[in-house]
């Protein structure tokens, strides 16, 4: 258990917490440390733990809280907690704020369970590719900052399409290089990245669509 990704939850809506942990904890890798109901607690149960939480799930609606008040003072006291904010405030200059303070991920009310999943999964990809190295090559910048498309298929003015994480994208690439791979199913693809097949299929097909793999 102590390899799991510690998860903090910052909703003021029981049921909703409730069923946020329920998909949290269906996540491999992950644990709930704790609830919390406002700002006020949060800040509190961050003050007085010994074991700090790695990741938030912040609610931006919370009662004793103004605006984006609770993200701004958790960025200044804990800078090296990442946050996702799972919420109902779809404003843009809301979310624009939130990816200014540093938000990992951003997703709105009500939760799809397919796109949460997505999104821790991501998280724990993002993690361990930080603790994996300690340099980075601007080919490994450009995907974890949303740029490998530029160097995945030579155009710059072409995005990675829907559905194909960079970070994953990127992991994939490394595991079909010549010289630590001569091939790989969607299967055995799924079973190693801890996707569903028809996943690992599709960012197959995407390698090959860019002409640097061939299907055999």
């Amino acid at each position: 258990m102590s390899d799991h990704i510690r998860v903090l939850v910052i909703e003021d809506d029981f049921r909703v917490a409730e069923i946020n942990r329920k998909y949290v904890e269906s996540v491999e890798g992950y644990i709930v440390q704790e609830v919390v109901k406002t700002g006020q607690e949060a800040l509190a149960y961050l003050e007085k733990c010994t074991i700090l939480p790695q990741l938030i799930l912040l609610d931006i609606y919370i009662p004793d809280v103004e605006g984006m008040e609770l993200l701004w003072q958790l960025r200044y006291h804990y800078r090296h907690m990442d946050i996702i904010a799972v919420t109902a405030a779809n404003e843009a200059a809301t979310i624009q704020e939130a990816i200014r303070g540093g938000a990992f991920d951003y997703i709105v009310k009500p939760v799809d369970v397919e796109r949460f999943t997505q999104s821790l999964k991501r998280y724990k990809q993002y993690r361990h590719f930080f603790t994996a190295k300690e340099t980075l090559e601007q080919r490994e910048i450009d995907a974890v900052t949303g740029n490998d498309a530029q160097t995945d298929t030579g155009n710059t003015n072409t995005n990675l399409p829907k559905g194909i994480d960079p970070i994953t994208l990127n992991d994939i690439r490394d595991l079909l290089k010549p010289n630590k791979e001569k091939g790989i199913t969607a299967v055995d693809l799924s079973n190693r990245i801890g996707t569903s097949r028809s996943t690992a299929r599709r960012y197959l097909e995407y390698l090959v669509s860019t002409g640097r793999f061939i299907r055999r």
